[in-house]
């Protein structure tokens, strides 16, 4: 079976890039199309990767600001035709679901992993907001915002089969895209995190400072509990954060890699205010035996079991938070259980998933 995995961009690492990196391990011959290729930038193991960026990889600055560039890459996709393939296995949140798997005498069987229907479309008002969009950019942009639509909907529709990563996602690529998805949550490393019995009197967030990941939220929350809270993570809202902080409020920038499952392994509890499409971090810190106070939506609730591995806060406001946090205090959390769950996102459960989802579709396709 010939597999070619398709990618969005590989200009910065993200959980997108995780995934894709447990995609070539398990396709390790399967070339990756992408529509733009930073090796400079990118993880020199990339180096050994058959990768091959479409045309757009010429275009001028596209690796920093890739952004202007939204209205070329249906084009950029539109002219890949992966037909020669058995399998072309998307991995996608932009527009990557638009490579042809088809021609006048051939088709591949096209699978796309979505971790996101594509958000600067779908959800346009929320992206023009976190990007600080003026009213005047905002009104220029609808025609295209309008047309990438169309373009993003007529390419789901030519997708064999949708794997979603979360409930949230599901939902959305139904909504979106009128299509139905199975679901299988994205792999989650756990093997570097152990529970300790020496736990901190502190609580933890590991997060990019960026607008939409709503630290803000929960800093206000402890300036007002007066709780200690250890903000482990850096990004473009650092500043504005910092000024937001009281003296209980400690923000360490960013952290190396190495020591984050000792931080998380240590924390109270994680704090996990935003709404997120899945969210890793939650799983590592109960791989860690660390329950999560977590904002009751997106993956959240695929990931934390209320009153077991966590508590939930209903509303995104400071009060909910508060609410939370006390009864959270005034709760028992078993490590074992958290344990427990986060091992049901070990890699190789996602990895045995896809692959059985992967034949099983390919061998009713030969049938």
């Amino acid at each position: 079976m010939e597999v070619a995995l398709v990618h969005d961009w590989l200009n910065q690492l993200g959980g997108a890039e995780a995934v894709l990196e447990t995609l070539v391990q398990l396709y390790p011959r399967a070339p990756i199309y992408t529509s733009i290729y930073w090796r400079d930038e990118m993880p020199p193991r990339y180096l050994d990767w058959d990768i091959r960026p479409t045309w757009l990889n010429h275009a001028p600055g596209i690796y920093q600001h890739h952004q202007p560039y939204l209205a070329l890459y249906p084009a950029a996709w539109s002219s890949l035709n992966l037909s020669q393939y058995d399998v072309v296995l998307s991995n996608k949140s932009g527009f990557c679901h638009g490579v042809h798997a088809q021609n006048s005498r051939r088709a591949a069987l096209h699978i796309c992993y979505c971790l996101a229907p594509t958000r600067y479309v779908w959800a346009f008002d929320e992206y023009a907001n976190s990007e600080g969009f003026n009213a005047a950019t905002r009104l220029a942009m609808r025609p295209l915002i309008a047309a990438l639509k169309r373009w993003d909907y007529a390419a789901a529709q030519k997708v064999d089969h949708f794997i979603a990563i979360s409930r949230e996602i599901q939902q959305r690529i139904k909504r979106f895209y009128h299509r139905d998805a199975d679901v299988i949550h994205p792999p989650v490393d756990i093997t570097r995190y152990q529970p300790q019995t020496d736990v901190g009197d502190y609580y933890l967030i590991v997060s990019r400072l960026i607008p939409y990941k709503r630290i803000d939220l929960a800093i206000e929350a402890f300036n007002e509990l007066g709780l200690p809270l250890v903000i482990a993570g850096s990004g473009r809202d650092q500043a504005r954060l910092a000024k937001l902080a009281r003296p209980n409020v400690r923000l360490l920038g960013r952290v190396p890699d190495a020591d984050l499952p000792d931080l998380l392994a240590r924390c109270r509890a994680l704090i996990f205010p935003g709404h997120e499409d899945f969210g890793i971090t939650p799983v590592e810190a109960q791989a860690a035996g660390r329950p999560v106070i977590a904002f009751g939506a997106g993956g959240a609730l695929d990931t934390v079991l209320d009153g077991e591995t966590g508590v939930f806060f209903a509303e995104p406001t400071v009060e909910a938070l508060i609410d939370a946090v006390q009864r959270f205090n005034r709760s028992r959390f078993d490590p074992r259980v958290a344990r427990a769950n986060a091992e049901t996102f070990r890699t190789e459960v996602f990895t045995e998933k896809l692959t059985r989802f992967i034949q099983e579709k390919y061998a009713a396709r030969k049938a």
